[in-house]
This record gives C-alpha cells, structure tokens and sequence, in this order.
C-alpha cells in the first residue's frame, strides 16, 4: 500500500464522517478536470476536514485549486481494494473446517488407546495383536531396524494424513486475520496515546477509548471463531494417533516386556554409541523412544520433499 493510502486510511480511522468527505472531493475533481477548490465542496466537508487533506498531502496545489496527489492510491484506499486499517473480510469455509462423525470417533479410539500406556492389560492385548502383523518383521531384522521401519511407516501415513486432511490456505486465512485484529488494537492503542501526549479533547480521547473497546469485543469474537483453526490443525492428528499408539504400544510390550532377545536389546547409536534400548538416553526416555523421533522426523522431512507437500500456511 502507497503512503497516500495510508494515510486516507488513517484519517478514516479517526473521523468515520471522512469518508463521505472524500467521495465528494473526488465527485468535484473529476467534474472539473482533476482540480477542486474548497468553494465547491463547502458544503459536503467541514473546514476541519478540508485542513486534514492539505495538512496531510493527500490534497496538494494545482493550477487554480487543490488536486488529489495520487489518485491511484486514493480510489485504492475510498473503494475498499486496501485494507482500510482494520480487519480484512477474510473468506473462511467454518463448515469445512468441522469434524466429520469419523473423526470424532478417531478421536475418542485415540484417548482410549493412551490408556495402555498405564494399564499392562491394556498393552498386552494390543501388543500381541499387533504382533501377529509385523512378529514376521521382528524375526528377520534386529529390532533397532524394525524400529526405524516402523518410524518410515508412520512418517509415511503422517505426511499424506496431513495433506489430505488439513488445508494450509485456510489456517493462513485464520492467521491472517488474527494479524489485522492485533494490527487494528496496534493502531488504536498508539492513537489514544499520541492524543493524551498532544491533550486533546475530552471527547476526541472518549471516542478512542470507545474504539479500543469495540476492538477489544471484535478480538474476544475472533477468539471463538479461532477455534476453527486449531481444530483444522489437530483434526489430522487423531487419526495419527489412532494408528501410531498401537504401534508404540507393540514397541513398548515387545521391549518392556522382554519379548525380545538380549541382543536385540543393544543398538549402535550415533553420536553416541552402543546403548540398551531399555536405558534411558534423555532424561525419562528410553533410547528406543529417542531412536525412534530421530528416524521418523528425519523420514517425514524426506517424504515431504519427495512428495512435493508443503504444509506452510497460506493465505494466497
């Protein structure tokens, strides 16, 4: 956006009634060829508002009168293509953005399968269902490689999981609205101080104290209309879950549980050598825990390259 637009922008802001004002100079200038003078829109203005514009520069001297020192910018700012200083209109489909009955229920599978983490029962069962699937992987690799197999399986599913369930464009559209709403306080706050600073009137600082209030009650709407956003963002997660806690649980009961040889439990690890997958590496981790994060964040960033899939938000 040009200066000049901003600064019509600015003068909207602070006088609602400017932008009658300015449509009136514009009608006038281009009924007389690009110039106005302020006999001709008297009545449409206030002297205070004529002052502005020159003040300002959106008004500049012509040959008999004042004309509009960018026009381009100025029909950008009176039409609206601008963003007028405050919060775009930012087109954003809530409904799609909505859970389906099959994700709710992804959600719910989801929690109940975390309960293995702390009942031994729990894990059993779902350990040794899991095991009937990859037991044949276990037997003919050590199982620091199943390890890393299955942190390739579940990168995989991540990343398409991710693609096809959650729209980067639309959580950039939220962003960028929450960007304008805190801009506009930005604004407002900045306005308010710099009239205390100049002591202007009673009623010109009342009217920005009402304005930071308006904006306050648009900031607590644009809160709950925010919740779309985190629920487009965690909506590919439970389905992850889903399918990664059985197999973290499988993991957790094969080598928890002793269901493993002695010699599968020792892996080579870089940066730090030979280390039990039992032992713990970072704190409360095990090592096979550390081991299995290193492969799956390293696999999904390939995968991602691979497959051309860029989750940055955007709202273009």
């Amino acid at each position: 956006m040009t200066r000049t637009a901003e600064k019509i922008n600015a003068l909207v802001r602070e006088d609602s009634s400017m932008t009658e004002a300015l449509e009136a100079i514009r009608e006038e200038s281009d009924r007389n060829g690009g110039e106005v003078q302020w006999g001709d829109v008297n009545d449409d203005l206030t002297s205070g508002q004529w002052g502005r514009l020159i003040e300002k520069g959106v008004l500049v001297d012509g040959d008999e009168g004042f004309e509009i020192a960018d026009r381009e910018a100025y029909d950008e700012a009176l039409d609206g293509d601008g963003d007028g200083g405050g919060v775009p209109d930012v087109d954003i489909d809530e409904e799609a953005a909505s859970w389906s009955q099959w994700d709710k229920m992804a959600g719910v599978g989801s929690i109940l399968l975390m309960i293995g983490y702390w009942l031994d029962s729990v894990r059993s069962t779902v350990g040794s269902t899991i095991d009937l699937v990859l037991g044949p992987l276990d037997a003919v690799l050590p199982f620091y490689a199943v390890i890393l197999s299955v942190a390739l399986l579940t990168g995989l599913y991540s990343t398409l999981l991710q693609a096809n369930l959650m729209n980067p464009e639309r959580i950039g559209k939220y962003q960028e609205r929450m960007k304008a709403m805190q801009e506009k306080q930005k604004d407002v706050r900045e306005r308010k101080q710099e009239a205390e600073e100049r002591d202007a009137s009673e009623a010109e600082i009342e009217r920005l104290e009402n304005e930071m209030e308006e904006v306050r009650e648009e900031q607590m709407e644009a809160m709950a209309d925010n919740l779309g956003m985190f629920k487009e963002q965690f909506r590919p997660m439970v389905w992850i879950m889903l399918f990664t806690i059985p197999l973290f649980l499988w993991m957790y009961w094969k080598i928890g549980g002793g269901h493993i040889t002695e010699a599968d439990q020792v892996m080579i690890m870089p940066l730090v050598g030979e280390v039990a997958l039992n032992e713990g590496l970072l704190g409360p981790m095990w090592a096979w825990i550390v081991w299995y994060f290193l492969c799956s964040m390293g696999f999904t960033q390939l995968l991602r390259k691979a497959l051309n899939i860029d989750m940055t938000p955007s709202s273009t």
